[in-house]
């Protein structure tokens, strides 16, 4: 089972952006986590990260040919971009799971709605980078 890891904006900077916030990992240190269990559970995963939203879009897009699942930390393009939540209704065949360090509900009021919620199988939010280790647990329980 191949899964793909796909952060958007601002995730680049994870580590030394409102680590009050976000904590002191880096998205490479979130990333080896994510390898390490891949590694256990016979998964193989792959990272992208971009701050583009075209980029996103076309990223999601080749999962289709290439993926078994998703892991998605839209970054603001989960409040804003109907375009990323679009791509991710057109691989809908394969599962993806939108994960959040935060709780997008205890933060700003613009934060509360995801665009791309209800085209995930599930979010996992407000674990730090735990968040994605829970999201990865899930696939490594589907295959």
């Amino acid at each position: 089972m191949k899964i793909k890891v796909i952060n958007g904006p601002n995730l680049n900077m994870l580590g030394s952006r409102e680590p009050e916030k976000y904590g002191n990992d880096t998205l490479d240190d979130i990333n080896k986590k994510l390898l390490e269990l891949a590694a256990e559970n016979d998964l193989e995963i792959e990272f992208y990260q971009s701050n583009h939203e075209g980029e996103l879009v076309d990223c999601i897009q080749s999962c289709l040919s290439s993926c078994d699942g998703i892991i998605i930390n839209a970054g603001a393009y989960t409040h804003t971009s109907v375009a990323v939540r679009d791509a991710i209704a057109s691989v809908s065949k394969i599962p993806a799971v939108e994960v959040h360090l935060t709780n997008p509900h205890t933060r700003e009021n613009f934060r509360h709605k995801s665009l791309i919620a209800d085209v995930c199988v599930g979010t996992v939010a407000g674990f730090g980078a735990e968040s994605y280790v829970l999201a990865l647990n899930w696939f490594a329980k589907k295959k």
